[in-house]
């Protein structure tokens, strides 16, 4: 089956965010422990992040690091500790998706997309519209 532009249902499973307190703490296990390589830190000043991706495969690990303490990610920590925080899907079309979420009265966090790591764009969906679980989508800068 081909993959049309138009088709908004999840492509694969891009990456599973880990809330943590130390990136540097964080990932020594899976670096020394595991051999996984973190391939691109970044920070994001918008939403108070700093983030590291280790690819798995064809999914990555995103630990995600707070940098002030009104960060969504620090309020996470302090609620939950640190562990899995979402799962996040690729879609081609990120305003279609969204749309068909309304549509079917998914509950979102983001009604239209916003920047996100690496030149995407993302949106989440409210983890009370996906049986608790906190959702990502991120469509990817096209080349």
């Amino acid at each position: 089956m081909t993959r049309r532009k138009q088709d908004v249902a999840p492509g694969r499973l891009d990456h599973v965010g880990v809330a943590v307190r130390s990136l540097e703490e964080a990932l020594a296990p899976y670096e020394k422990g595991l051999g996984l390589t973190v391939v691109d830190i970044e920070e994001l000043p918008t939403e108070k992040v700093r983030v590291a991706f280790l690819p798995m495969g064809d999914t990555r690990l995103e630990f995600l690091e707070p940098t002030g303490d009104d960060s969504p990610i620090a309020r996470f920590l302090q609620r939950r500790g640190e562990g899995i925080h979402h799962l996040c899907f690729q879609v081609d079309n990120l305003e279609a998706t969204l749309e068909r979420l309304r549509k079917a009265g998914v509950e979102l966090v983001d009604e239209k997309p916003r920047a996100g790591a690496g030149g995407s764009r993302v949106a989440f969906i409210h983890p009370r519209g996906m049986a608790g679980v906190l959702v990502e989508l991120v469509e990817k800068e096209r080349s």
